[in-house]
């Protein structure tokens, strides 16, 4: 592996001083050619629901470049993550095993060290490897994992969960950033850190993802000539749903969803209903009156310039990708660690089992595959991205793995399977419990000291009507159940649901 090099601003060059690097025949000459190693650039946020571009059916929001890469993607339409909250979403799609597995079953646990993610996995010391953005996988400021060069964006609120030994004043390279450009850190309960509402009062070219799209940038450019591996995470759409964006969208372009307010007459887990409660007025979601539809709107017009605001980093990065001579060579991923219910029954973020919550974007394109965008209709789980990439790096014996490549899927060669997730409490977060999706619509959200949730949305899409204590469906319960069992044994999962 490589060692990163350069301050910020050394790395730091313009648009301009970029087209004019990459425009010398010289430079594009050196590039290295399809058929090399492939590299890997892969794009997720945080908190971004599926329907927030056209290939998932929404034509309003201002997210061009999410729309053109999505054209030339295979689109997976019904991608679930496998615990819809960040840690445990985010240790699956950076190792291939499920929280359970690998540990990390709550947010802030950091990761094991002996459980690998992807760079390490590969193992190839050939790669020039990167990670920028958020990280929630402990130790959040410090280079790790496999990735030889390292930009965090996030360093006052995990303070507290570095490892011991690891200085607490250490800061993040967005933090530099910030710094470097006259702003002072106003954070009082994180001294001397530039707190997460500071940073949506910035203009865009200050926001975390301009930052980040200019540092990937750099990378990209200055790698042209090795393969790479590079992932890159925002923080936004996450709360704060606030940034210089807010007014770029209307109340047009941005309705309350079908199932708003949305509240089941049917049972619904007593959880859910504590968390609806607590979002009203919470600072959190930006202190919206969230008593009133108008507040819900305006946290959804202030969502949806969240996702402009990483749109806009996406077309740079691409950008950079397609100059650099390497677009043809080059793996692209694009997901989220989870969903946002943002209006669906009322409620906000995170943490449910509700459909919102858990299915994201999930994005692939492959270029020298030949492989022609298509739209793969039955669901898939963030726990095979792992295998289905390293397929496509040629390491098909790296590991066992509970997920499987999804590259079959592409050619129907893959059967549709129910996927699975999990959630594990953390006495504040309501029950633990365990959940399977059918390619034929059911859905049963099985929890162990709360109301659990059985849907068929063949016929209710919305998730409105509970099928829990139907007496018709008391065999579709038992047959789910058994899945549910069946999939906790193959992955050793020892959870028990009574």
């Amino acid at each position: 592996m490589h060692s990163g090099g350069g301050s910020i601003d050394d790395q730091m060059l313009t648009r301009r001083e970029l087209l004019q690097a990459v425009s010398t025949p010289a430079i594009i000459r050196a590039s290295r050619r399809p058929g090399d190693k492939p590299n890997l650039l892969f794009l997720w946020t945080d908190q971004q629901r599926a329907d927030t571009m056209a290939a998932y059916g929404n034509t309003r929001y201002r997210v061009p470049n999410m729309n053109r890469l999505a054209a030339r993607s295979v689109v997976f339409d019904r991608p679930y993550v496998t615990q819809p909250v960040c840690t445990p979403s985010r240790s699956s799609v950076l190792t291939g095993f499920w929280p359970h597995q690998n540990g990390c079953v709550q947010n802030n646990i950091p990761l094991r060290s002996e459980v690998k993610t992807l760079p390490e996995l590969l193992a190839d010391s050939a790669y020039r490897t990167a990670y920028m953005g958020k990280w929630h996988l402990g130790d959040e400021v410090f280079p790790q994992r496999g990735f030889d060069e390292w930009r965090a964006i996030e360093d006052g609120i995990y303070q507290a969960f570095y490892s011991p030994g690891r200085d607490k004043n250490a800061r993040s390279q967005y933090h530099q950033f910030l710094l470097s450009l006259g702003y002072k850190p106003e954070d009082k309960s994180h001294p001397n850190s530039f707190s997460r509402n500071f940073a949506t009062r910035l203009p865009v070219e200050h926001s975390k993802p301009s930052f980040l799209a200019q540092e990937a940038s750099n990378f990209i450019l200055g790698n042209r000539r090795e393969p790479w591996l590079l992932y890159v995470n925002t923080l936004e759409p996450h709360t704060p749903f606030s940034s210089a964006l807010n007014d770029l969208h209307s109340d047009e372009e941005c309705p309350l969803p079908a199932n708003f307010p949305g509240i089941p007459s049917t049972p619904e887990p007593a959880w859910y209903k504590k968390r609806r409660g607590t979002t009203v007025g919470n600072r959190e979601f930006g202190g919206f009156d969230l008593k009133a539809a108008e507040g819900f709107r305006r946290a959804h017009r202030h969502y949806a310039g969240l996702c402009s605001l990483v749109d806009q980093m996406v077309g740079r990065i691409l950008w950079a990708l397609e100059v650099s001579g390497q677009a043809e060579n080059t793996i692209i991923v694009y997901t989220s660690d989870h969903g946002e219910m943002m209006g669906a029954h009322s409620l906000l973020a995170k943490g449910v089992m509700y459909e919102e919550a858990i299915r994201v974007p999930l994005l692939l394109h492959v270029p020298f595959r030949g492989q022609k965008p298509v739209h793969v209709p039955h669901p898939v789980s963030h726990i095979d991205i792992v295998p289905t990439l390293l397929e496509l790096m040629d390491r098909k014996d790296a590991a066992d793995f509970p997920g499987r490549s999804l590259l079959p899927a592409l050619t129907a060669n893959r059967p549709p399977e129910d996927v699975f997730l999990e959630w594990t409490s953390d006495n504040e977060k309501g029950p633990s419990g365990r959940t399977v999706v059918t390619p034929g619509g059911y859905k049963f959200v099985w929890y162990d000291t709360d109301v659990s949730l059985l849907f068929d949305r063949s016929k209710d899409p919305l998730e409105m009507n509970n099928l829990i204590e139907s007496p018709g469906h008391t065999a579709t319960l038992r047959r789910l159940r058994a899945a549910i069992q069946a999939w906790q044994k193959r992955t050793q999962d020892r959870f028990g649901l009574g």
